[in-house]
């Protein structure tokens, strides 16, 4: 951790907003190395033992969070009229400075991640990391076996936009699509583009993790270790 002012370190943490925090720090109930302190201004190391009323506090600059976002809500920050998956966040959440990794179209759902740290994200984004996204889909009319082929040597969309090779499984009248890549509606107009219009997509994975099938739509829970290292996995 470099060196940071204390109402930084604090809204890091996810304490309060900045403001909030000013005040909580002017009342004395921060102390630093067992002493109150009351400069917000004050500056803080990863050597230094901060408690908010008694209670230490771990500082942790990125945080990761798995949601099974639902139908309806936008992959976005903020929008004016609709709702977006920040919505969904407790307020300490809120003020983490959390956002999607990729976007999930608002009529899809399934395995969403969000973070607050923009490496992270562009590395899972990348198609050069080579991290594979699964999504199950319901379509109107079965996947055949030249589809397969045809999502295998990388499908080219109808404005002529060629998709990287991806893995196409037929089961009745769903299939399973894995993709390295997330251009514009791509799993939808790929399956449209051999005659599978998409009537349902769910994503169930992000590299080697796997959506909790315990959160129902709209929760979301914070990710340990092991997951955020198997995001990472390449399949």
């Amino acid at each position: 951790m470099s060196v940071l002012r204390l109402d930084k370190y604090l809204s890091d943490c996810g304490v309060a907003s900045r403001k909030e925090i000013r005040e909580i720090i002017r009342s004395g109930r921060v102390t630093v190395d067992g002493v109150a302190e009351t400069n917000f201004a004050r500056k803080i190391d990863s050597g230094s033992a901060v408690a908010l009323d008694g209670s230490a506090l771990a500082y942790e600059k990125h945080r990761y969070f798995m949601l099974n976002k639902p139908h309806g809500v936008l992959s976005a920050t903020e929008d004016r009229d609709q709702a977006t998956v920040l919505s969904l966040l407790l307020p300490e959440h809120k003020r983490l400075g959390l956002f999607p990794v990729g976007r999930l179209d608002k009529d899809t759902t399934g395995l969403l991640i969000l973070t607050n740290d923009g490496d992270f994200a562009h590395k899972v984004i990348s198609p050069k990391s080579g991290i594979m996204k699964r999504y199950l889909a319901e379509t109107d009319g079965r996947c055949t076996e030249d589809d397969v082929r045809i999502f295998a040597e990388g499908i080219v969309l109808g404005d002529g936009t060629k998709c990287l090779p991806a893995k196409l499984e037929p089961c009745g009248e769903r299939c399973y699509v894995t993709v390295a890549e997330g251009k514009y509606h791509q799993v939808k107009r790929m399956l449209a583009a051999v005659g599978k219009p998409v009537l349902k997509l769910h994503r169930l994975s992000v590299g080697g993790l796997l959506l909790d099938e315990s959160l129902l739509p709209g929760q979301y829970r914070e990710l340990d270790a092991e997951e955020l290292c198997r995001v990472m996995k390449q399949n």
